[in-house]
C-alpha cells in the first residue's frame, strides 16, 4: 500500500468529492457533513470517516454554513491490499460515524510525523497505520446497534408511561404529573419521549383513544356521541375529524364496514 498524500486539519466551505482523483481516499471529517445516499440527502451527527473507492462521484458539503474541517489520506493498494480491505468488511464510499475517534486521530497524527520524516520503516509503518484505521473502522461498523434502554435516557419510566396510555386511554393524562413524578422539565421529558418512540406524548394520547374509539364501534352497540364522550372528547366533530384522519373514514362509515366484513 503506498500513500501518496496526508493531509490534516484542513478546511473547505465548498463541496467536493468527485474531484479526489482515480486513488481510493480516507476521510476523516471532524465536523457533521451532508451527503447523498440513495438520492437522498443525508448528514451525519459529529465525527466520521469515509472510504472512498477509485472513481468516487458524489460530495460531500458543510452544514449549518460552518467550514467542513477534516484529514485526508490518498494511497494506492495492491490486489493483496484490496483482498485484505474486502475481508473487513468495511462500508465503501458512506461516511462511518464515531462516537470514539482516539485511535484515529491519533494515527493519523503518527502518520503525518512519519510522513515528514521518511525513516528505513516508512513504507511499512504506513501500511500497518492504514491497516490499524481499517480494523478500527471495522469495528465500530460490525457493532450491534444498541438497544433503545442503552441509547435513551430514562427509556424504561418512558416505556412504563407509553403502556400505560394504551390500557388505560380513557385517563386525563397530565404531562406535569408525569414530569413531577420522573423528576424532569417538560421540555426534556417532550424530547427523549419524542427520540424513544418517534411520536410525540400527545399523539400517543390521541393514539389510544382512537384505537380505543376503533374498539367501541367494532363491539359495541355505543352511539357515536357516547364513544366521543367516553373517549374525552368535549367535540363530537372534533372526534370525528380525528377518527376520519386516523382511519380514513368516519366513525359511523368504520362501523357499517366491520358490519359488513363480519356478514
Amino acid at each position: 500500500m503506498k500513500i501518496n498524500r496526508i493531509q490534516l486539519n484542513c478546511r473547505r466551505e465548498s463541496a467536493f468529492g468527485g474531484e479526489l482523483g482515480a486513488d481510493p481516499v480516507l476521510l476523516f471529517f471532524r465536523s457533521p457533513v451532508m451527503y447523498m445516499d440513495g438520492g437522498k440527502a443525508l448528514h451525519t451527527s459529529g465525527c466520521c470517516a469515509a472510504l472512498l473507492t477509485s472513481g468516487y462521484k458524489s460530495t460531500f458539503r458543510p452544514i449549518k454554513g460552518k467550514p467542513m474541517r477534516y484529514d485526508i489520506v490518498s494511497f494506492r493498494t495492491s490486489a493483496a491490499d484490496r483482498q485484505y480491505i474486502a475481508s473487513m468488511n468495511l462500508p465503501q464510499d458512506t461516511p462511518i460515524e464515531l462516537e470514539d475517534n482516539f485511535a484515529i486521530v491519533g494515527t493519523l497524527r503518527a502518520m503525518k510525523s512519519q510522513s515528514m520524516h521518511r525513516g528505513k520503516h516508512f513504507s511499512e509503518f504506513m501500511e500497518l497505520s492504514m491497516r490499524l484505521i481499517f480494523i478500527a473502522l471495522s469495528d465500530v461498523a460490525d457493532a450491534p446497534e444498541p438497544s433503545p434502554e442503552e441509547s435513551i435516557p430514562r427509556y424504561s419510566e418512558l416505556k412504563k408511561y407509553r403502556d400505560l396510555i394504551y390500557d388505560d386511554p380513557m385517563n386525563m393524562w397530565s404531562v406535569e404529573e408525569i414530569c413531577e413524578d420522573m423528576q424532569i422539565s417538560r421540555s426534556y421529558f417532550h424530547r427523549i419521549y419524542l427520540m424513544a418512540f418517534g411520536v410525540t406524548f400527545r399523539q400517543d394520547v390521541i393514539e389510544s383513544r382512537l384505537v380505543r374509539a376503533a374498539e367501541l364501534l367494532k363491539n359495541t352497540a355505543m352511539s357515536v356521541t357516547a364513544i366521543s364522550e367516553t373517549c374525552g372528547y368535549d367535540s363530537e366533530s372534533y372526534f370525528m375529524r380525528q377518527f376520519k384522519k386516523h382511519k380514513g373514514c368516519t366513525p359511523t362509515e368504520y362501523r357499517r364496514r366491520k358490519e359488513n366484513s363480519e356478514e
